[in-house]
């Protein structure tokens, strides 16, 4: 098995509910969808970085691994597209003991699955339709399989959080509906945090706007936060 790997690197975690501590990331090449606020875009070609086997790439990890490393952050691209790789890998990681991260669009899940028994912390990450993230046509079939992904995730007891990235372009009645979606499948008791992410340097959101979404959020999970990318204010990668 071979696995493609665009960069490992330790740094701070800048986003989600864990921002602060000191991570490992393994990003993983290859992602097919086109988020217009991506900042990553040189990982997303499936053929762009380095090929290892596993063997190589689990040694390659390993190196990188500096101590006092609160985490193992799976990113990319996407790493479902490589799930059967990431598993491995993954493994690998909870063999020292160390909390494996899954940062991912959970777009399958069927591939979701698959790599759920070997991550620890699980950020489920709802596209809006402003992203661009796919066309339309195709849009509620991908969330669909996101809502499955998290009720799979909350129902194997893991550390599961909710991210929404959200611009100047997100409608609050389409952001409204998804919010409600995700809470008919779940209840606030299921989640370890929900976190509303302004996009960065790109049609950013006013200060009103995610206001707004905040108090869309709020009855159904009083400890909602908004959380930018703090990395990018430290000049962290």
């Amino acid at each position: 098995m071979k696995v493609r790997l665009f960069e490992i690197f330790t740094s701070v975690e800048g986003e989600g509910i864990l921002y602060g501590t000191k991570t490992l990331f393994v990003r993983l090449a290859g992602c097919p969808f086109t988020c217009f606020y991506c900042d990553t875009k040189e990982s997303l070609p499936l053929d762009s970085g380095t090929e290892y086997s596993i063997d190589e790439a689990t040694k390659l990890i390993d190196s990188n691994l500096q101590n006092q490393t609160y985490k193992v952050n799976f990113t990319g691209g996407d790493p479902l597209i490589q799930h059967q790789a990431v598993a491995q890998l993954a493994k690998h990681i909870q063999m020292k003991k160390i909390p494996t991260y899954l940062e991912s669009s959970c777009f399958d899940i069927d591939r979701f699955n698959h790599v759920l028994p070997y991550f620890d912390i699980i950020k489920i990450e709802f596209k809006t339709k402003d992203s661009d993230f796919v066309d339309s046509e195709h849009y509620e079939k991908l969330i669909s399989h996101t809502m499955k992904c998290l009720e799979s995730s909350v129902n194997s007891k893991k550390t599961t959080f909710i991210k929404i990235v959200v611009s100047s372009k997100t409608q609050p009645t389409e952001f409204k509906k998804l919010i409600e979606n995700i809470f008919e499948i779940i209840s606030k008791e299921n989640i370890d945090g929900f976190v509303i992410q302004p996009t960065y340097g790109i049609s950013e959101p006013s200060l009103d706007l995610l206001l707004n979404f905040y108090d869309i959020v709020f009855p159904y999970y009083i400890d909602v936060k908004v959380v930018p990318q703090l990395h990018k204010f430290i000049g962290a990668p």
